[in-house]
């Protein structure tokens, strides 16, 4: 997969789960705006709705070489393309034990625009201070070997 963006700050709000690959539903300028990196995850969430996944609040700005007007919004819901089973545990894991399913990054593969997307469980305060003082720990042993 070609990384075109990441949503690092989910890492930092959440603790992620099983992971999926999911394809979307785009227009042409949108697929262009994409492999032009034009695209922010930041704020972005997954919703089912009737049985379909949704991408909400994704921003893919506007192409750059189209005519003004005959482009697309810039954040509208765009379907996600998933396998029934994938539904099925997605939908589970919403209703059961009270997941969140959040965008993780977005990439091409073989020209195809495809979102990684992760079941995640959001973190206390405290568990981000964890998280911190794990990674300040970390630095200063990779310091000390080098």
């Amino acid at each position: 997969m070609k990384l075109i963006n990441k949503n690092r700050r989910a890492f930092y709000d959440y603790e992620i789960g099983q992971r999926f690959e999911a394809g979307i539903s785009l227009l042409g300028s949108e697929i262009k705006s994409i492999r032009a990196s034009r695209v922010t995850l930041k704020g972005s969430f997954i919703s089912l709705i009737n049985g379909q996944a949704v991408w909400k609040g994704g921003l893919i700005q506007p192409w750059e070489h189209q005519q003004k007007g005959s482009g697309h919004d810039e954040r509208r819901e765009r379907p996600l393309l998933l396998k029934k089973k994938e539904l099925k545990q997605l939908t589970k894991a919403m209703e059961e034990k009270g997941f969140t399913i959040i965008p993780i990054a977005l990439g091409l593969v073989r020209g195809r625009a495809k979102l990684e997307i992760a079941l995640a469980k959001g973190k206390k305060q405290y568990d981000k201070r964890h998280t911190i003082k794990a990674r300040d720990v970390e630095r200063r042993e990779l310091r000390n070997i080098i």
